[in-house]
């Protein structure tokens, strides 16, 4: 099996786990408790040695193989979804390492619930708000323009009189709705989120 079917298989993996996440976040409009709530309910899915172990696998696959193929294609890409593919891919194997890292730290050595707290801590507070706007958004927008490249590339035909281009640009303006979407309902400036003491130690109180 080559690299890229392999990229591919365990892509398709992830991209189910995250657009229920996505999906997740996008609750917090309506509120911390109702976030919450819906996230113990995709857990019952995703929060067992089964299904984490897969996904595991599948990040990892997904990081080494992404950083082979940037390294073998980079110079290829000659349309703008093609390098947006190649530099979207780069990106996401980078959060990858970072969120995994993170999220097994906070549960396994700090002892938090990796919750919707454990997430907005650091999105709430200055100055670490300045890293983890652009690192969260970064994420979203690269997730929605990977598969909006991907569609570009192998779509082959019009729908409705709109071209494969114009059905990847859809697709990445529907991310870009995503996040200003979840970004709204993770921030405090807008539906006054209140972190617990226990998450403060996140961002050094």
């Amino acid at each position: 099996m080559t690299t890229k079917k392999i990229h591919y298989l365990s892509g398709l993996t992830i991209t189910i786990f995250i657009a229920l996440h996505l999906f997740n976040h996008s609750c917090s409009i309506f509120g911390a408790n109702q976030h919450i709530e819906m996230m113990n309910t995709l857990r019952l899915f995703y929060r067992n040695i089964f299904v984490e172990t897969i996904l595991f696998i599948a990040v990892i696959t997904q990081i080494v193989s992404g950083l082979k193929l940037f390294a073998d294609y980079r110079k290829e890409a000659k349309s703008n979804f093609e390098r947006l593919h190649i530099w979207t891919g780069l990106y996401l194997s980078v959060f990858f390492v970072i969120h995994l890292t993170a999220v097994l730290g906070g549960r396994h050595f700090l002892h938090l619930d990796t919750n919707f707290y454990f997430g907005v801590a650091g999105l709430n507070s200055f100055p670490t708000n300045l890293f983890f706007i652009p690192y969260y958004g970064l994420a979203i927008i690269s997730f929605f323009g990977h598969i909006a490249s991907i569609h570009s590339k192998k779509m082959k035909k019009s729908i409705g009189g709109f071209t494969p281009d114009s059905q990847a640009s859809a697709i990445f303006i529907f991310g870009l709705c995503v996040t200003l979407i979840i970004f709204y309902g993770l921030t405090n400036h807008f539906t006054g989120v209140t972190i617990p003491k226990e998450y403060n130690i996140l961002i050094g109180k």
